[in-house]
């Protein structure tokens, strides 16, 4: 289709990539893979692998040299280098100023600020020692909520604060500090947006979070809420798209709170986890929008097909080592249940190892099965 004159490079090769390659694949489009571990979910899937760090500014520079477009499905990779590459004539989407400044929460907070995005209220602050200044100020007080302003992800790097003993555990790192929010609903909305000017968005779904990982555990699609309160969070997702310029697809996370307000809580500029249904329950997923946005092609009709529900299945929390799937036959045969395994051969506590998308027409049936899902599925060590 496009294999003779486009060669795509991913910087990164986890469960993502190996997605949008199920799609590159059906197309026949040429995509290599830069990544640290020679055995990630994409290694094997992709047209060439390049084994190396995405942090080293010589190693994506040359791979960035073997290819015509270079994306990304991380956000922790060396900006200088991908900016460097663009002045070698590289696309690279999204744009290195779009990862820069996502790739920093203090950052995102600042554009948000300065671009009047409602989002929760914040300080910036250079360590532990900073923080206590400012408590023994009153410019804080307990609790707030903790998130180390660069690396984190999947609930790591985000700590709600409630005492001295809660602020002693914590990394001692450049971060953000904010309010505690009363929270009704967390909702995401992913935007798809290419170089000559088209933008869609997803409709609004819903997010339901581990209390003690603090990760994602079900997606809802739809959100369940007012189609007023979808119309608005869709607006401001398509809002924030536009603010950042991006070429590609960008997932806006967003608290609801107990007052219907909607806030910004921060942004993803490629496929994220809350979009995995889309797969199944969407006409066209966003893997397959990813490709499009970025290769500035049509972009595809992001209508719910039927509602879905998804949850995340992930390790066991004693278990490190070769990875064992227990109770996988169980769940086979059942309509409706779509699972996902990510190939990733050593699991570890709370590691995402594969998710499970359930199509009902009845989105409360189709959660109540995720749930005896997420009860059956054992992923431990052999």
């Amino acid at each position: 289709m496009f294999r003779e004159n486009r060669t795509i490079g991913i910087l990164g090769g986890g469960q993502l990539g190996k997605m949008i390659l199920d799609v590159s694949n059906r197309w026949d489009l040429k995509v290599f893979v830069l990544d640290p571990d020679i055995n990630c979910a994409s290694s094997k899937l992709c047209s060439k692998f390049f084994k190396g760090n995405l942090m080293d500014f010589d190693t994506v520079v040359e791979f960035g040299k073997n290819v015509d477009l270079i994306t990304i499905e991380i956000e922790n990779v060396n900006v200088e280098a991908l900016k460097f590459l663009q002045t070698q004539g590289k696309k690279v989407y999204p744009q290195p100023s779009v990862i820069e400044i996502i790739q920093d929460k203090s950052k995102q907070k600042e554009f948000y600020a300065n671009n009047k995005i409602p989002t929760s209220s914040y300080l910036s602050c250079n360590g532990i020692n900073e923080i206590k200044t400012l408590i023994s100020k009153g410019d804080i007080s307990f609790p707030f909520i903790w998130k180390a302003s660069k690396m984190g992800y999947d609930g790591y790097g985000v700590n709600k604060i409630s005492n001295t003993e809660d602020l002693e555990k914590l990394n001692d790192c450049h971060c953000i500090i904010e309010d505690v929010i009363s929270i009704q609903k967390e909702l995401s909305v992913m935007v798809g947006s290419r170089k000559s000017g088209e933008m869609v968005s997803y409709p609004s779904v819903e997010m339901e979070f581990n209390k003690i990982s603090n990760q994602v555990e079900y997606i809802l699609s739809p959100a369940q809420i007012s189609n007023e309160l979808k119309i608005k969070a869709e607006k401001l997702a398509l809002i924030v798209a536009e603010k950042f310029k991006i070429s590609g697809i960008i997932a806006v996370e967003m608290f609801l709170t107990t007052n219907n307000e909607l806030l910004v809580n921060e942004v993803a500029p490629r496929p994220h986890n809350s979009y995995h249904f889309s797969i199944e329950g969407s006409y066209t997923s966003q893997f397959e929008q990813f490709l499009r946005a970025i290769l500035d092609l049509p972009l595809g009709n992001t209508d719910i097909l039927i509602n879905s529900v998804m949850v995340n299945l992930v390790g066991e929390k004693d278990s490190k080592g070769i990875v064992a799937y227990k109770n996988f036959d169980q769940i086979i045969g059942i309509e409706g249940v779509n699972p996902h395994i990510y190939g990733k051969l050593e699991t570890k506590p709370n590691r995402k190892m594969g998710h499970v998308t359930i199509i009902n027409q009845d989105i409360n049936a189709a959660k109540a099965l995720a749930k005896k899902i997420k009860e059956t599925i054992i992923i431990t060590t052999k």
